[in-house]
């Protein structure tokens, strides 16, 4: 957003805590979604790894550069916070990303089209189990972000055709895993 420069501007020179509040009611949907999808659908996870990330953003705001966009940035963040999660979760203990089941949806009364969306939405987060780290946060940031590769490079710190490898192969698990 264009709007962002001057938000970044007055919260790193002059500490200007309501423009960096108005920087994160713009970001906290498409971050919480990110790690949501990241966490396998732990939603108090991703709240918890979200606050984290935006903690870090203002703690670290005076070092932002502008050589990418603030989301760019912010979402750098972001998948810097969930993967020091993750190894610290992985160095003490080895479980499935979210620790819980997924695997059905409970008689609850609901209408089919309800009940078959979420069927969708578990087996979609089943399916992005099955990818290795950095193919679902390619294809969660490139199909669920709709950023681009170029961006996606930039927040992976991969190179561009590395990320297109990622997609390329993550696209075909999951059209696999739906067969």
């Amino acid at each position: 957003m264009q709007n962002d420069a001057l938000l970044v501007s007055r919260a790193a020179l002059l500490g200007d805590r309501k423009a960096f509040s108005r920087l994160v009611e713009a970001y906290q949907s498409p971050i919480r979604r990110f790690l949501f999808n990241l966490t396998g659908g732990d939603e108090e996870l991703s709240k918890d790894l979200a606050q984290d990330a935006f903690v870090k953003a203002w703690l670290n705001i005076g070092q932002f550069r502008a050589a990418a966009k603030f989301s760019t940035w912010l979402y750098r963040i972001a998948y810097n916070t969930f993967y020091d999660y993750m190894r610290a979760k992985v160095s003490t203990v080895s479980t499935p990303l979210n620790g819980r089941s997924l695997s059905g949806v409970e008689g609850n009364g609901t209408d089919y089209k309800s009940a078959s969306a979420t069927d969708f939405n578990i087996d979609f987060l089943q399916a992005l189990k099955i990818l290795k780290e950095d193919e679902r946060t390619a294809m969660l940031l490139f199909y669920m972000e709709d950023q681009t590769v170029e961006k996606i490079s930039k927040i992976m710190n991969c190179p561009k055709n590395t990320i297109k490898s990622h997609l390329h192969r993550g696209k075909e698990k999951i059209a696999t895993y739906f067969k």
